[in-house]
């Protein structure tokens, strides 16, 4: 029987560690970054821990496993006290490298609200408006470094700056944000290699810097790492039409042009110094590569890039697999060939010298290159689908549901299913899942007509409003009704997501669905008591034709459907039709009788693992695509 027993051990032992071999590669190195650097209790704020947690929070959008969300929140409570003071930080030190966790509490307090979430980020935000600045307007790097930029700052404070604008409606606070980019790359960027030093003093009188420009004397492959990811993080945030948002993009081209060209060609990686490949002990070095390709492959995610730069992205990224990445006899990843630190100045001092940045030790998992690399591969992944949409849009009416409410700001802003909603009924996620498929997501505020339909590939109209819930609701009318089946007709891909009885409005809507034969029943099945969510679990037959991995989904208080011609069922439970479509011109109609892909649903943070309302979510946005007719609907 013991033999029995063991022999049964190694294979289940097996089989797991072969199933965790074909994860992708996000998610094996977010399993190592969780064993390396457990919930200890250690308790310091640090930058390093910030760009760990970036990369987790990145695998958990692109699974929806809640371990990774976990993982971050309980990391940062243990630097938070009750009232939202952090642990070991002091403002008065205005070190920028202080700043950068900041991005996670925002994450937290965007998901799940929290006083002590607001309290930290409006702390860290205070430091920001006081921290020291050379005369041009850029920030110190740190107070006892003073009148001193680098390139490291950049990614330490303006990505956190730039959410915390667009969270909290700072719209001006963008035109400080492109001002640190513009003065670091003028004062750093070299006009020969095109590549940025590590460093400016502005006053010209550090023993690193050069006497006549400032500029400290090498280039740093992980600083110029730190200001590309930056750049690109920031621009995923900027409003499109920012005036200052064309000249950052003209220097992101440079930065990437420079970066293309200083790609070790046989490895396709970057040396720890950029320009020196052939210099006495000069290696290739696993965290820059990683930036890098973050930086590269983001920025041909974001359009912002020209796919040229894809092919840099992936040549680099399959180097660091081939080079940097070794697997241990337990099936962990580990990440090789990061140096641990460098910087200029201090005791010791840093002459920033060639010597200087080959003498740092080079380590393995150290944890701004294992945060560097999980962020770059879930780029990489996320770039794998983007040819099936090219850039078509999925557009979101906020017309029909058109709900606001006050903010913490006092704004009055659009709330409930929206693309910018990361708390429970947000879309958020919804919209990352359609952006990896190459969809742009865009939002009408108007009613819709032939012209402003026109651009959309598909239109997406979720939960009508009702008085209850909007004074001013707006109902469907004939003229909807002729614009949206004529766009539809035309090669349009309509999908809705309605509501039930007492929660939705039938009688205007259904003039719109009767069209493609599919009215909804004023119904409501599927109801649920307190957390047992088996009661609205819905089980997915083999061989469906929309939802081809998911297996079984949680949708609850559904209005149902009476189909006729064209109409078509796309998924049946207990005598009902909860998921239909039809076919209608040469476009496509789908619809379910609630908003279900809502963020609660999708995260992974409420509902049990067997309930894959995530990968359903997936299987839809792909087959959406699907549908979309190679010449429909010309912009």
């Amino acid at each position: 029987m013991r033999k029995i027993f063991f022999a049964c051990l190694i294979l289940f032992t097996g089989s797991q560690l072969v199933q965790a071999q074909t994860q992708p590669m996000s998610q094996r190195m977010a399993e190592t970054a969780m064993k390396v650097w457990p919930d200890t209790g250690r308790v310091h704020w640090t930058y390093e821990d910030a760009v760990v947690w970036k990369g987790l929070e990145d695998v958990w959008l692109q699974t929806g496993d809640p371990k990774y969300f976990k993982y971050i929140k309980a990391r940062v409570d243990k630097h938070l006290n009750d009232d939202g003071t952090i642990k070991g930080y002091k403002q008065e030190d205005y070190n920028i490298d202080n700043v950068l966790p900041g991005r996670s509490v925002l994450m937290l307090y965007q998901v799940i609200g929290g006083d002590k979430y607001l309290k930290a980020v409006k702390t860290l935000r205070e430091q920001l408006s006081q921290q020291p600045r050379v005369p041009e307007g850029g920030f110190w790097h740190k107070k006892r470094y003073p009148n001193q930029m680098w390139l490291d700052g950049l990614y330490m404070g303006e990505p956190f700056y730039a959410e915390y604008a667009n969270a909290f409606h700072e719209d001006t606070a963008f035109n400080d944000i492109a001002k640190q980019f513009i003065l670091m790359e003028r004062m750093s960027r070299d006009s020969k290699t095109g590549l940025l030093y590590h460093a400016w003093d502005q006053s010209h009188k550090e023993r690193w810097s050069d006497p006549k420009t400032g500029k400290s004397p090498n280039f740093w492959g992980r600083a110029m790492g730190w200001y590309g990811m930056a750049l690109v993080d920031v621009l995923a945030q900027m409003p499109v039409n920012h005036p200052k948002r064309a000249e950052l993009l003209v220097i992101l081209g440079r930065y990437a042009t420079a970066v293309a060209k200083y790609q070790d060609k046989q490895s396709g990686l970057w040396y720890q110094v950029l320009d020196k490949p052939t210099g006495k002990g000069n290696y290739l070095e696993s965290s820059a590569s990683s930036m890098f390709v973050y930086a590269l492959a983001k920025g041909v995610r974001l359009h912002v890039l020209p796919n040229y730069f894809r092919g840099v992205a992936e040549t680099g990224y399959k180097g660091i697999l081939k080079k940097f990445i070794e697997t241990d006899a337990n099936g962990q990843v580990n990440l090789t060939g990061t140096v641990s630190v460098a910087g200029l100045g201090g005791n010791p001092y840093r002459d920033g010298s060639y010597e200087y940045y080959l003498k740092e030790k080079v380590v393995t998992n150290d944890a701004k290159g294992v945060g560097a690399f999980i962020q770059a591969s879930v780029e990489i992944e996320r770039i794998a689908n983007l040819h099936k949409a090219n850039n078509k849009t999925v557009l979101l009416d906020s017309y029909f549901n058109d709900e606001r409410k006050k903010d913490v700001t006092g704004a009055v802003v659009p709330y409930h299913y929206k693309w910018e909603g990361r708390d429970n009924n947000g879309f958020s996620l919804l919209g990352h899942i359609f952006n990896n498929y190459g969809l742009e997501t865009g939002t009408l505020y108007q009613a819709p007509t032939a012209a402003n339909l026109k651009p959309a590939s598909i239109y997406l109209i979720v939960d009508p409003d009702i008085p209850k819930e909007n004074p001013n609701a707006k109902y469907v009318e004939p003229a909807h009704v002729t614009a949206i089946q004529d766009w539809v007709k035309q090669g349009g891909v309509l999908l809705v997501l309605h509501n039930d009885t007492g929660n939705a409005e039938f009688k205007h809507f259904n003039t719109l669905m009767s069209r493609f034969g599919m009215p909804f029943k004023e119904n409501s099945i599927n109801h649920v008591v307190g957390q047992q969510f088996q009661q609205a679990a819905v089980p997915i037959p083999a061989g469906n034709p929309v939802f081809k991995t998911a297996k079984k989904i949680y949708i609850k208080e559904i209005s149902t459907f009476n189909l006729s011609a064209p109409a078509k069922p796309v998924l049946n439970h207990a005598g009902e039709v909860v998921v239909a479509m039809a076919k209608y011109g040469k476009g496509t109609v789908i619809a379910v009788g609630d908003p279900w892909f809502y963020n609660e649903y999708l995260d992974g943070r409420k509902l049990t693992p067997d309930l894959e309302n995530f990968k359903a979510a997936n299987d839809l946005a792909g087959w959406l695509v699907d549908q979309i007719p190679t010449k429909a609907v010309k912009k």
